[in-house]
């Protein structure tokens, strides 16, 4: 897939698909491996969610119930699950999975072409806080989204690294986005450093839609939640 195609959101649990070649690597350390000319802005350790969201509803597709490496660079956010289990909230149809190169590891990314907004929902002190990144799709309502959940420091923290990456990958990559003056000067305040105090749902101009894998994937109907365990490294993105 190449940087400026939209991609599948290949239900209920990744954002690239299994022949992608820009999916991530890992070195042997498990860390994300940049590609070249690739940046690395911030690490995390984070909890991670994926979400659909509705005119109405939130949905929780799938959850990790330990924490992952999170890795923020200046063209995706990746993360880095070991060792877990991911527990399908909703949605059970099962899927081929890929050849697995690393047993018992899972990983998802979102490039930064793809967020349409941010969401940062107001917490109480002392309580951890949640981080939405969400796409719009196309030929549907409903917003994929990855979610995620800590301290609320960090989170802040994170949500401003992911607000300022997006926003400059747009500004400096013209061939990818075609921005209206007013976008540009929208991006160019979510690029500065200002905390946006206040700010629970930012806007991300630019955005490409992401697609979702198959008709199944709109229609489904609700089934009773399920829990999956022992995924390897094909489960939740396509290169390890």
């Amino acid at each position: 897939m190449h940087a400026d195609t939209s991609p599948f959101f290949i239900g209920p649990h990744r954002f690239d698909a299994p022949d992608d070649d820009v999916g991530p690597t890992l070195d042997r350390r498990y860390d994300l491996r940049p590609r070249p000319g690739e940046r690395v802005l911030g690490r995390h350790r984070l909890l991670v969610a994926g979400y659909l969201l509705g005119p109405s509803e939130v949905r929780c597709r799938w959850l990790l119930p330990e924490p992952v490496a999170v890795t923020v660079t200046d063209q995706r956010i990746c993360w880095v699950g070991s060792g877990s289990q991911l527990s399908l909230v909703a949605g059970t149809t099962r899927r081929a999975r890929p050849p697995a190169r690393l047993n018992g590891l899972m990983t998802g990314q979102i490039r930064w072409q793809w967020p349409s907004r941010l969401e940062l929902p107001a917490t109480e002190q002392d309580t951890p806080a949640q981080l939405l990144i969400v796409c719009d799709a196309l030929r549907t309502i409903q917003q994929p989204a990855l979610a995620f959940s800590g301290a609320a420091a960090e989170v802040v923290a994170l949500g401003r690294q992911v607000r300022r990456a997006v926003a400059m990958f747009r500004l400096t990559r013209p061939q990818l986005v075609d921005l209206s003056a007013q976008e540009r000067d929208v991006l160019l305040l979510r690029a500065g450093p200002g905390l946006l105090a206040g700010d629970t749902r930012i806007t991300l101009p630019g955005s490409l839609p992401v697609e979702f894998f198959s008709r199944d994937d709109y229609y489904r109907s609700r089934p009773e939640p399920t829990f999956w365990g022992g995924f390897t490294g094909g489960a939740a993105s396509g290169h390890r």
